[in-house]
């Protein structure tokens, strides 16, 4: 496969930009977004009344829809990045459906593999005690196992953040099997670690600059709509409390500013269309981390090595 130099790869990452205008992704990820955090507070709900076994199931059920759906929008991402024809969302949704647990099972995997570097560590630390080796013997030891361990941690927990959990997904939605996905990972650790941290760390400034972005346009446009409301409709709430769907806020929200009766219904409008622009400002950013990882994951594959 042709080689992709550090340029290449970079300039691949950036227009993951392009991720914007994915309306397929979108709108499952706003859709996974929406039923994962109504299923979240029916489990809230259940949990304080005392419900807890159906709770559970409610809160099973959005790590269900969180899970496989953000993979349905992967999926569709890769797509993209990849260039590949644009596939329909009930067959992204089935493909996840049937290919998501590899995810689970590559970085069960990897993290057995973690487990063994620990254990590996501590018994190398459990040697260097005096009880054991000696007064003289002990302190060689840890003199020794102090650089060898700082380095080895720091580099595992690097390649943790950089390359396995950012980079193992793609595989998955790139169509890859469990032990190439891991092979995959692990010579990546091995011989380009530093590239792929830092095309991470350029997926993550991206990623926070359409944030900045999208809350620079949502924070001006929302004070500009709500002081209009005050001012032409004539809600009798406060313009900052019309504003508050734009953080998330529910209807509860309105009883906290004592909203009168007959704008309630007003506030309440202006709530829920505030928490659509709150659900697109989280997903916007979303999908260009999503696209980033994944052109991580092809410059890397293209790389050959």
């Amino acid at each position: 496969m042709p080689s992709r130099s550090p340029l290449d790869a970079l300039s691949l990452v950036l227009g993951s930009v392009e991720a914007v205008r994915n309306l397929r992704a979108l709108y499952v990820l706003l859709a996974t977004f929406a039923i994962a955090g109504l299923l979240t507070a029916m489990a809230e709900n259940s949990l304080a009344k005392g419900a807890g076994t159906w709770g559970a199931v409610q809160a099973g059920a959005a790590l269900f829809a969180a899970f496989y759906g953000g993979n349905a929008a992967g999926i569709l991402v890769m797509d993209e990045a990849r260039g590949a024809l644009p596939r329909d969302i009930g067959d992204a949704v089935r493909t996840s459906l049937l290919t998501a647990h590899r995810l689970l099972l590559a970085l069960l995997i990897i993290g057995a593999g973690y487990a063994v570097f620990a254990a590996v560590l501590l018994a190398l630390l459990w040697l260097c005690r005096v009880a054991v080796t000696g007064p003289v013997l002990g302190p060689m030891l840890f003199g020794l196992a102090v650089p060898v361990g700082v380095v080895s941690v720091g580099i595992a927990l690097l390649a943790l953040v950089a390359v396995v959990v950012p980079l193992a997904a793609p595989g998955v939605w790139a169509g890859v099997g469990v032990l190439d996905i891991v092979r995959q990972l692990l010579r990546w650790m091995h011989q380009r670690l530093v590239t792929i941290a830092l095309l991470m760390a350029a997926v993550s400034l991206l990623t926070a600059g359409v944030g900045a972005l999208v809350t620079f346009v949502v924070m001006a446009g929302g004070r500009v709509v709500s002081e209009l409301g005050v001012a032409v409709v004539g809600v009798d709430v406060p313009a900052p409390s019309l504003m508050a769907g734009l953080f998330g806020y529910g209807l509860r929200s309105l009883g906290a500013v004592g909203a009168p009766t007959g704008s309630t219904g007003h506030a309440a409008a202006a709530l829920v269309g505030g928490g659509v622009v709150f659900a697109l400002a989280l997903v916007l950013p979303g999908l260009v981390y999503l696209r980033g990882t994944c052109s991580v994951y092809l410059a890397m594959s293209d790389d050959g090595r």
